[in-house]
């Protein structure tokens, strides 16, 4: 396979994987969302497509120069069993803070999420410096989302 399709399916795991989780995020923002309390720090609502659109390419550029690096077959595959871990945790909490409602239960698991995109970075960085660079953005972001879930638990508390 050449490193065109390589990319191309690289960026699109991730915008897939993201689209997905969108279908149980987008009907909930003007209902059940748009309801909660929130912090005044809460971003706008427009800024979480572009944010999370880039993060994702980032993301599929940095699985891309995992999938065609030369190093040896188990360290590339625990880099990709990782990248595929937080792909999936990344989804979950669409699922586990949208469609359930269950903040307190999203909080944790952001936190596992948060911790299993650091050993994938970790694990891209012993591959792939870049690889590991592009993650930062995303592990930021993520750190952010946890910090803003943690708020919004504590202000919808009952």
């Amino acid at each position: 396979m050449n490193n065109t399709i390589r990319l191309v399916i690289s960026i699109a795991i991730p915008l897939v994987i993201g689209l997905a989780g969108g279908f149980f995020t987008a009907p909930q923002i003007p209902v059940w969302y748009a309801q909660l309390h929130k912090p005044s720090w809460n971003p706008p609502g427009w800024i979480f497509g572009p944010v999370w659109t880039l993060l994702y390419i980032l993301m599929g550029i940095a699985l891309f120069l995992i999938w065609k690096s030369d190093s040896t077959g188990s360290l590339r595959k625990t880099a990709i069993l990782l990248f595929e871990m937080q792909l999936l945790l990344n989804f979950c909490w669409s699922f586990i803070f949208f469609h359930q409602h269950q903040i307190g239960w999203a909080l944790a698991e952001i936190a596992l999420l948060w911790v299993v995109i650091l050993c994938t970075m970790f694990a891209f960085g012993r591959i792939s410096s870049t690889a590991a660079w592009l993650m930062l953005p995303y592990i930021c972001w993520v750190s952010f989302a946890a910090i803003l879930n943690a708020s919004i638990w504590g202000l919808n508390r009952t």
